[in-house]
């Protein structure tokens, strides 16, 4: 069964262990994991010229959850006038995005990804057909249409 909570939590956590704690669960751990990844980019401002990468987030979800990252750490993301919907431009120090930012996501958009696919497969299962698998490769000959 899906639980909202369950996964709440699990992001916290991963976010966490990006932020080098080993306080589990609980939003004031989360907040001061926040603050800890906050000051590593401060840190890292003051070493290193800022880069501006382009990010390319084709799934709504996962775009979401990556401006919401970048919001959290302070970060603005933004888009150039005339650019597509699912480019994502932030500006920050390269070691930044290397180290902590897109791993950081790429973490919680897994967890994310497999979230939703388990509550989709199971909605459909209940409500629409119990075989959610992918359909076969076809045939390298297919029948003749019946008449």
């Amino acid at each position: 069964m899906f639980l909202e909570g369950t996964l709440v939590e699990k992001l916290r956590k991963l976010e966490a262990l990006y932020a080098g704690t080993a306080v589990e669960g609980e939003r004031e751990a989360a907040r001061r994991a926040a603050e800890r990844i906050r000051a590593r980019l401060e840190e890292l401002r003051g070493r290193e010229q800022e880069v501006v990468l382009a990010y390319r987030l084709h799934d709504p979800w996962s775009r979401k959850l990556f401006v919401a990252l970048c919001r959290r750490y302070g970060l603005t993301p933004y888009r150039e006038r005339g650019q597509r919907h699912t480019t994502v431009l932030v500006r920050a120090p390269r070691t930044f995005h290397d180290r902590t930012l897109w791993p950081e996501f790429k973490a919680l958009s897994d967890e994310l990804e497999a979230s939703l696919n388990e509550l989709t497969n199971r909605v459909i299962r209940e409500a629409i057909n119990d075989d959610v698998s992918e359909p076969d490769e076809a045939p390298k000959e297919l029948p003749a249409p019946q008449k």
